[in-house]
């Protein structure tokens, strides 16, 4: 198998009437490369590594007006950039078999010319065997292209939520760009400069069409227009509010969506009033069951009157031992208590006091 990729290789890679012995790696790529001023392009250069060779050195050189100089070279050192313009600029892939492609970055117009990959293999008998490879490379300034826009976070949001729409176009630089808003008499009004156009706050008037412009020297006065983006801003969910005055909404929320509500401080009032109306009528209730069992237990009259020694004590069922009471000293007039029903017996011990009363001239 062997033999048989040397042939093929052989026959498309060496002139006719080649041998065996002059099978070596040769490099590949192309004949002109064309670059965007200050953007980057790759000069392709690469080889199929062959068994036996291994990779010696690498270089690239530039040569523009007559004057060639090397501007890349990796050996067993390391990788070296030579002049002091293309340092930052330069690069080949490392740990790459067989990749010896050059890429330039930021490119500039004067790295126009004609650019010479060479590589040095060492085979296994010690010698040196070396191709080149030379790619014309021609720097350009291209025009802005259609600038295409990026809506972050969407175009669909909620009022008071911040946005922002970029404007993005490929071409030499600078670019510039502008934003507008188209109106509903079909013309455009201006909004700003650059590349960004943001809203810290999103308000429902923000909600319209707007679109972008690009443009660079390099395309000689061309504008390139972006297509129209609608932009839309729904209002703030509205906050379920309870009116009633006798309830207030808190939360959470029921499974229903509504709110739970608690009740109002006239609410409060309200409850207080009507137990504390119940807890009159309850002791009421409890002084009434004392009071009666009060009257069956102690006597029905006392009596009590100046200047008399003894008062009988009458009780409804009979009468009972007389109580001896003490005479009164701080009023001149009798003083008479009297509690629960009247009976009889009653009226007849008044009517004797009364008697008695006048007999002595109270």
């Amino acid at each position: 198998m062997m033999w048989a990729g040397l042939v093929l290789w052989c026959a498309a890679h060496l002139r006719p009437g080649c041998t065996f012995a002059s099978a070596v790696p040769n490099l590949s790529g192309v004949h002109q490369v064309t670059g965007t001023w200050m953007g980057s392009t790759t000069v392709p250069c690469t080889y199929v590594p062959w068994e036996g060779f291994t990779e010696h050195t690498l270089s690239w050189s530039l040569e523009r007006d007559s004057s060639v100089s090397t501007i890349f070279r990796r050996d067993e050192s390391g990788d070296h950039i030579l002049p002091a313009k293309f340092r930052g600029r330069l690069s080949v892939p490392k740990n790459s078999p067989g990749d010896a492609s050059l890429l330039i970055e930021n490119l500039e117009m004067p790295d126009s010319g004609h650019y010479t990959c060479q590589v040095v293999w060492r085979s296994a008998d010690n010698s040196l065997v070396t191709r080149e490879l030379t790619t014309t490379v021609k720097v350009v300034k291209a025009a802005a292209t259609k600038p295409i826009i990026r809506a972050e976070p969407g175009l669909t949001l909620p009022a008071g939520a911040s946005a922002s729409l970029t404007c993005e176009a490929s071409g030499s630089p600078p670019i510039s760009y502008r934003w507008f808003r188209s109106s509903p008499a079909a013309t455009a009004q201006l909004l700003s400069s650059g590349a960004e156009l943001a809203w810290s706050s999103l308000r429902p008037s923000d909600s319209g069409s707007y679109f972008c412009e690009a443009e660079n020297r390099a395309g000689a006065g061309a504008v390139q227009r972006s297509d129209a983006v609608q932009l839309t801003v729904t209002d703030p969910v509205p906050t379920t509010r309870v009116s009633r005055m006798d309830t207030a909404p808190v939360g959470p929320f029921t499974d229903t969506g509504s709110p739970r509500v608690a009740p109002s401080p006239l609410l409060y009032g309200l409850v207080a009033a009507l137990g504390g109306a119940a807890l009159g009528a309850l002791l009421a209730v409890g002084l009434g069951y004392w009071r009666r069992r009060r009257r069956k237990d102690e006597p029905l009259y006392e009596v009590a009157f100046r200047r008399t020694a003894d008062v009988a004590l009458l009780h409804t069922e009979g009468e009972v031992p007389a109580k001896s009471l003490q005479e009164e000293m701080c009023s001149n007039t009798a003083k008479t208590t009297v509690k629960d029903r009247k009976s009889p017996e009653y009226e007849n011990l008044m009517t004797a006091m009364e008697s008695q009363y006048e007999a002595e001239g109270i």
